[in-house]
């Protein structure tokens, strides 16, 4: 049986919010990834063992960041989060993760796009 729009969109935010901002990614890769796990982040290697190994690295070295999901777009087996980045030092980031998941409503791809924040903008519309 397929996982429904409402499930995927679930899955994918609580596995956000527990790989980054509970820090738990090793947790979170138990609960709501699939048998494989397909990166295209050039900096984290593929397949779980590497998205493990990344993320329990940045939570060691930023344990205060965290993560805030401001809309979510999903389509069929895919899930989009837009989110707000805040980092120990001020650092801010928009960003956008894009997960797939398959028929068992497990995560099993991801993509993402990462924005600093800017000083100043041209408008007053802001990032989010």
């Amino acid at each position: 049986m397929s996982a429904s729009i409402d499930q995927n969109r679930q899955t994918a935010t609580a596995f956000y919010e527990m790989m980054f901002n509970d820090c738990d990614p090793r947790r979170a890769v138990e609960l709501f990834v699939g048998a494989d796990y397909t990166q295209h982040n050039p900096h984290v290697a593929d397949g779980k063992k590497g998205f493990i190994e990344y993320f329990e690295r940045m939570a060691r070295e930023y344990p205060r960041k965290t993560v805030s999901i401001k809309r979510t777009v999903c389509e069929g087996n895919y899930v989009v989060l837009h989110c707000h980045q805040v980092w120990p030092g001020g650092d801010e980031y928009a960003g956008i993760d894009i997960f797939r998941l398959d028929s068992d409503g497990k995560i099993v791809e991801h993509w993402d796009v990462l924005q600093a924040m800017p000083k100043s903008s041209a408008h007053e519309n802001g990032m989010f």
